[in-house]
């Protein structure tokens, strides 16, 4: 009978195991309601696990930063937005990375009067646990109007008494000594790819750029490494950093390579290097000749913590390279020197063949490029026939001719073995 009769009606597809569990559900709530409702801490372990591995790298900062530490998560963070990612530089931490890279980013692409300073601001307290280097190789100049509005205002601008855009770029100050870890900072002032746009004002490091960024390294007290390279950084702009880096407690390593520093900057580093604990100075392709050099040689004879100096592409000359050689009889901390290109001959190597006889702690000398001549050469091998110190001797292009290289050489090896077998029987105590 039609009214009597039992249908039963089934999805043969259908399963219980197809139907999701409660836990999941609420896992993916909180998954697709973080921002709005971050919930982590009070998950257990394998919970916690699944959100941060299905969390979206684009969440707010203001909700990632303090919350998340788990790494893998910032990991995801680095490898897709960045196809370079080399966790060593930084710690062998992806968080650090992360921070420190998006905050040079934001730098780079800073420009005075047009980009809110807030992107800045605002990030200070989410990222200043994390940083600890920053490496900036772009500053932006303000935006000027067009240059046809330029030209057609010319008249005006005169009239009127209006001056220049300013050109200074972005001040460090507020943000470098909100940085409780920074310990490394490289900065280098010019624009990176601009093409058709080229204006020489673009690569301007200003009086008032240096003012700011002296006065901020000033109050850096944990700041160990700073590099301002590729600049312009003049003889007075030294003598302004330096004046701010006096006595700095913490600064042990000092490269200002590749800018136009000259005699009276050379000079005002030499006072630095008796006023600090510099380590490491560079002042590679500079602008210094033999004033310069002795003022630097002055400082060194008395020193006790310069390890390593950089003059390579300087204009010293044979006057400056023998008051760096006098100052090496009695200085007993320097290991390596550089002095490549410096249109050096015969007086310095004369000099330097003491050094080698008597000076006992350096291990490295590149004399490379330089026309020491084969009487120059045969000086420093007479000098180099005793000394079991040096492991590093660069002539390359100096004029020694073949045999003095070769046999100079033959020294140098002798004493890397020798340092290789000793550090194989002393080995260095495990600093844990």
């Amino acid at each position: 009978d039609f009214y009597g009769a039992h249908r039963v009606i089934e999805d043969p597809e259908w399963s219980l195991a197809t139907v999701p569990r409660l836990t999941e559900l609420c896992l993916q709530h909180i998954i697709h309601n973080f921002e709005k409702n971050p919930i982590l801490d009070r998950l257990l372990p394998e919970h916690q696990r699944k959100v941060l591995d299905s969390l979206s790298t684009g969440l707010p900062l203001a909700v990632t930063a303090h919350l998340i530490s788990d790494e893998d998560y910032w990991k995801r963070c680095c490898t897709e937005r960045w196809q370079v990612r080399d966790i060593s530089n930084y710690g062998d931490s992806w968080k650090r990375m992360f921070f420190e890279r998006h905050l040079e980013n934001i730098l780079k692409c800073f420009i005075p009067n047009t980009t809110d300073p807030n992107q800045v601001l605002e990030l200070i307290p989410l990222c200043k646990h994390y940083v600890r280097k920053l490496e900036v190789d772009q500053f932006l100049p303000p935006v000027q109007e067009d240059q046809k509005e330029r030209d057609d205002l010319s008249d005006t601008r005169s009239d009127f008494g209006f001056s220049k855009v300013s050109m200074h770029h972005y001040d460090l100050g507020v943000l470098i000594t909100a940085l409780p870890h920074l310990e490394e900072l490289h900065l280098t002032y010019n624009v990176k790819d601009c093409g058709m746009n080229f204006e020489w004002n673009l690569f301007n490091f200003t009086h008032q750029d240096c003012c700011n960024l002296a006065a901020a390294v000033k109050m850096c007290h944990n700041l160990k490494v700073l590099k301002l390279t590729r600049s312009q950084v003049d003889d007075d702009k030294t003598r302004l950093l330096v004046h701010n880096l006096l006595d700095h407690p913490c600064l042990v390593e000092l490269n200002l390579s590749h800018n136009l520093i000259r005699d009276k900057g050379a000079e005002a580093v030499g006072t630095l290097i008796n006023h600090s604990r510099l380590e490491t100075l560079d002042l590679c392709n500079n602008q210094i000749c033999h004033l310069g050099a002795q003022a630097l040689a002055r400082a060194l004879a008395e020193n006790s913590t310069l390890i390593s100096l950089n003059l390579r592409l300087n204009c010293m000359e044979d006057k400056g390279g023998e008051a760096i050689g006098r100052a090496l009889l009695t200085n007993t901390t320097l290991k390596s020197i550089h002095l490549g290109s410096n249109n050096l001959s015969e007086p310095t190597a004369v000099l330097f063949s003491q050094v080698l006889a008597q000076n006992t702690t350096l291990t490295s000398i590149n004399f490379s490029c330089n026309a020491l001549g084969l009487d120059g050469g045969k000086q420093l091998l007479e000098g180099l026939t005793h000394n079991k110190a040096l492991t590093e001797f660069d002539l390359r292009l100096a004029e020694v001719g073949e045999e003095t290289e070769y046999l100079i050489h033959q020294i140098v090896w002798a004493n890397q073995e020798a340092a290789r077998l000793g550090s194989l029987q002393h080995p260095p105590p495990n600093p844990s």
